[in-house]
């Protein structure tokens, strides 16, 4: 079979295809830049001209306006920043910074850019794998640098004299993948561009912004709010793509009483395996690491022996060396199959590749077609596959799967007035420069108060109006960009060899003492985690069981910033500080799923002060819910749960980011409570995005519980895959009559629920 639509609908014949949407193919619409090309470039430019959005994003660059281009994939983004790159180099002197999210993506573009071959360019990558020899070269040498935002943070800024003459030159920045600049990353992000500006001004540059995204929401606010300068837009997209299948997939049930699916893994799996036999080549993503080797290895194991070896895993926290392998193997068109966490989403031109598998819904609309369009870059037929998994949110969009076609793009949120984010960064910014009053035009009020804050921890000493670093270490190894930490544990195997790293927010859960951990297909089991030197030995073992971890929560209420009402429930949005302690791990056989044992942990207990929504009723609304005391927790704790699996349908982020905490007695309040918290110190803007949405948020919670045709409870209504309680205790249809009643809200239509002979 040849034909990617008849495979699909044949491997959904048994109903697991619920959805193919049809995109038809368009043409190209083209336009010619207002000023001609130079002439040393212009015979790099495609044969047909320039696509609308191209030309109209290389004249606003030329002239000296930041710009944000926000069109889909294979839509020639790079081209907006190459050419004008080209031409600048060409002419002159001038060198350029371009910034990626991901190594790989780097080096995907340090072949796009060599392949110029213009007079005079000189690209180079300039990140963590980059040797010390040519690292020395890339600084005398390179006039077009390529790296990502934290070598930029911790390797160039603090060394900014020896760049002095890149800096000094620097015509262009450029920002790829803006949509991935969101939540606290890109909040750290935003201070990091805040300071290279800062250094350009020192050293007599004032480089023009060029920012690539896929389809978002508003992307000049957003790429205004990163860079602190006006930002103007280009989203006409005018490039031509080949005719796109997406096909809306659900597991089946395995148990209708229980509400129990197939694994979306293994649904994964299957169609990836099916796709690589039947000659096509695909990329699957999935949403953690374990998930891509576990992915990979089941497309493996169905495939024959000449074909098992096409199929591969990628995902971080391999080696350098093991990255670029796999990179070459792809790029080379060695591999037929690829299960990848999102380090692959972004902007990696794999030509060839005729389909992408999406094991569950990635979080945000804008990330879903960043992953799809992943296939079908040569304009060919493409084909999309999502095979929803088993949480509330994947569930909701298998039972309105239209609402994936027609649902707006979300605008991403960062929060630069975050003060844990905010006063590290100035901290590195007085390393570099002493901070005076005139650095307001880069931080604004922030300024002051961060400065005043960092002054009455000694981290800063005022000398004659200028606020100097105090401390003898250098502040930008204390910051991570991604985690609000820089802390990583080594994995490492008894002979000694490194295995991965993983940074300390995920140590405890995922390296803790008896944690099975799998790499590279491999499975271990953590012998030891020593927490000086931040290292998890481990030991290789045969795969028979996994472990989840256990946790408690403790939350207190420190502020409230604002309140209303939600039907018969009081909201409100402040400032929590969280205390959670790993207590134990539960071990489960890894076929069946069987508990096979609880073990405890002895670990210390970490705090996190950040943003929150919370929910109080008064005891009055459980009683006419119908919902006993011996009842209360369990279903508060269901709809705290869903609460969450449906947040992301109003936010720009998904579960993950976010965490919750339910009880029937809260103290600050006194009254039952649910919570919900952004997952990172300060918050993200999340909180206040959950505020905003309340009533439609509940309603579409109350909605997916309902819907569900389990009888107590399952991950694709109540259960979570992250809860430290290990889902219990938890009640369905109080969470139900709970919602109802908050909400005053008649019965919906319930699925009929099959129950076995």
């Amino acid at each position: 079979m040849h034909d990617l639509a008849e495979l699909v609908q044949a491997l959904g014949a048994d109903g697991r295809l619920v959805h193919l949407e049809r995109i038809p193919a368009r043409p190209a619409r083209t336009a010619t830049p207002e000023i001609p090309t130079a002439e040393a470039v212009a015979a790099r430019l495609p044969e047909g001209g320039l696509w609308v959005h191209q030309a109209a994003a290389v004249d606003l660059a030329r002239r000296g306006r930041s710009v944000a281009v926000a069109t889909g994939t294979a839509s020639g983004k790079s081209l907006c920043y190459q050419l004008p790159i080209a031409e600048a180099v060409a002419e002159g002197r001038s060198t350029a910074l371009l910034i990626y999210p991901t190594k790989a993506l780097a080096q995907d573009q340090l072949r796009a850019m060599a392949a110029w071959d213009t007079p005079g360019l000189a690209p180079a990558v300039y990140d963590g794998d980059t040797p010390d020899e040519q690292r020395r070269w890339v600084r005398r040498y390179a006039n077009v640098v390529l790296t990502n935002p934290d070598m930029l943070h911790i390797g160039i800024l603090p060394a900014h004299a020896r760049w002095a003459t890149f800096l000094m030159r620097l015509r262009y920045v450029v920002l790829d993948e803006l949509h991935t600049l969101r939540g606290v990353f890109g909040t750290h992000v935003a201070h990091v561009l805040r300071r290279l500006r800062r250094l350009c001004a020192h050293y007599g540059s004032s480089p023009t912004f060029v920012f690539g995204s896929a389809t978002i929401g508003k992307p000049g606010e957003l790429a205004s709010a990163l860079s602190g300068i006006d930002v103007a837009e280009v989203t006409d997209d005018g490039s031509p793509r080949g005719e796109r299948l997406f096909a809306v997939w659900r597991p089946p049930l395995v148990d209708e009483e229980s509400g129990a699916r197939e694994s979306s893994n293994k649904e994964t799996a299957r169609v990836l395996a099916s796709l690589v036999e039947n000659d096509f080549r695909a990329i699957a993503f999935t949403r953690s690491r374990k998930g891509a080797e576990l992915v990979a290895a089941s497309a493996r194991s169905s495939l024959p022996d000449r074909l098992a070896s096409t199929v591969r895993p990628y995902r971080g926290g391999y080696l350098a060396s093991e990255r670029r392998e796999i990179e070459k193997q792809l790029f080379g068109g060695d591999l037929r199959g690829v299960a990848a966490t999102n380090a692959l989403e972004l902007g990696i031109d794999v030509g060839g590749l005729d389909a992408c598998i999406l094991n569950g819904f990635p979080g945000t609309i804008a990330s879903m077609w960043q992953q799809a369009g992943r296939a079908g870059r040569a304009q060919q037929r493409s084909l999309a596959v999502l095979v929803a998994g088993e949480d509330a949110l994947d569930q909701w969009f298998a039972d309105h799967p239209t609402e994936l076609f027609t649902r707006s793009p979300e605008p991403a949120v960062i929060n630069p007035s975050n003060p844990f984010v905010l006063d590290p960064h100035l901290a590195c910014a007085a390393f570099e420069l002493p901070l005076t009053a005139a650095d307001d035009a880069y931080w604004g009020d922030d300024l002051d108060e961060g400065v005043t804050r960092l002054v009455r921890d000694d981290v800063l000493r005022l000398r004659n109006g200028r606020a100097v670093y105090a401390r003898p270490e250098r502040p930008a190894g204390l910051v991570g960009l991604r985690t609000g930490s820089n802390e990583e544990y080594r994995i490492v195997a008894a002979d000694g060899n490194l295995i991965g790293t993983v940074d300390r927010a995920r140590a405890f859960t995922s390296v803790h003492p008896g944690a099975v951990y799998l790499h590279q297909g491999q499975h271990y089991r953590v012998d030891s985690l020593d927490l000086a030197d931040r290292t998890a030995w481990v030991v290789a073992i045969d795969p028979s069981e996994i472990t989840q971890a256990r946790t408690d929560t403790d939350i207190r209420i420190l502020a409230e910033d604002d309140a209303t009402t939600v039907g018969r429930a009081r909201l409100a949005v402040g400032d929590v500080e969280v205390t959670e302690w790993v207590t134990g791990y539960r071990r489960k056989d890894l076929r069946t799923g069987e508990v096979l044992g609880d073990e405890n942990l002895d670990l210390p207990p970490s705090t996190l002060r950040t943003r929150a929504f919370w929910y109080t009723v008064e005891e009055a609304v459980l009683v006419d819910a119908g919902v006993v005391p011996a009842s209360v927790p369990g279903t508060l704790h269901a709809a705290e749960h869903a609460g969450i699996g449906m947040l992301p349908l109003f936010t720009i982020c998904d579960r993950w980011d976010v965490g919750g905490v339910s009880t029937a007695f809260q103290v600050d309040t006194g009254l039952p409570t649910i919570v919900i918290y952004d997952g990172y110190p300060g918050g993200a803007g999340i909180a206040e995005l959950g505020f905003a949405a309340a009533e439609r948020h509940l309603a579409a919670t109350l909605e997916a519980i309902e819907r569900c045709p389990c009888a107590a409870g399952c991950p694709s209504c109540v259960q979570s895959p992250k809860c430290g309680n290990l889902n219990e205790p938890l009640e369905k249809d109080g969470a139900v009559a709970f919602l109802r009643t908050v909400l005053a809200a008649p019965p919906a239509p319930r699925r009929r629920r099959t129950r076995r002979p």
